[in-house]
């Protein structure tokens, strides 16, 4: 649980980091580049989050839609 904890301050504090990046970028394709990392970590904490609300009993956040099941990356089979 305190491993969680840490793990959900630590993406929470690495999304921060990214968007002032993002903020301070001049160069365009770097600023897209630390808005999408600032995104998806924002949401990699609120998954967190809320993984951290079930496994306690408790929601933190009940008006947050249910996070559909990742499809598992299919790669193409080599020929040898």
């Amino acid at each position: 649980m305190i491993d969680m904890q840490a793990q959900l301050e630590k993406l929470r504090q690495d999304a921060a980091e990214c968007a002032l990046i993002r903020d301070l970028a001049t160069d365009p394709k770097k600023r897209e580049l630390f808005a999408r990392l600032a995104e998806h970590l924002s949401v990699l904490a609120s998954e967190v989050e809320r993984a951290n609300g079930e496994s306690t009993g408790s929601e933190i956040a009940p008006d947050l839609p249910p996070v559909a099941p990742r499809q598992p990356l299919a790669f193409p089979q080599s020929r040898s």
